[in-house]
């Protein structure tokens, strides 16, 4: 059994899965790995946000919270429970990084401007007009400056 659970942490990061998405003739929509060649099937991209992929956008709009401080350029709606959430908040202590956070789970005001930002996962950070939905301290890098 143990030598099992080695062998699939081994292989997991090799391995990658494809969907397809095709309509038969009666117009019921399928989904599968192998589609049938004929098909009119078309590839389906799936963004798991994830520690290794991590998404960030653009924000078109957004109203900011009513007492904003302007020198805080980093904000991150999060939970108590959340593991990423913790890694960010580390993150941010250890570089000196000033954020404010939102517990999106005691604030009322906080999960509406959440879910405003299009938040589906926690934490979601945004630094300036970015919002970066999970954590991964080089994306974060990245953006902020």
């Amino acid at each position: 059994m143990k030598y099992l659970v080695f062998m699939l942490v081994l292989i997991s990061p090799f391995v990658e899965a494809e969907i397809y998405k095709w309509t038969d003739e009666q117009g019921r929509v399928h989904f599968g790995d192998s589609p049938r060649t004929e098909d009119n099937a078309e590839k389906v991209v799936v963004d798991v946000i994830s520690y290794e992929y991590v998404k960030v956008e653009e924000i078109e709009f957004y109203q900011s919270e009513k007492k904003q401080n302007k020198s805080t350029k980093v904000k991150m709606y999060s939970t108590n429970w959340c593991g990423y959430c913790k890694k960010a908040r580390k993150y941010f202590n250890e570089k000196n990084i000033n954020f404010v956070e939102y517990d999106i789970e005691k604030d009322s005001a906080a999960n509406k401007r959440f879910k405003e930002l299009g938040g589906k996962g926690v934490p979601l950070i945004l630094v300036g007009k970015k919002k970066m939905s999970g954590f991964n301290s080089q994306r974060f890098d990245d953006i902020y400056q």
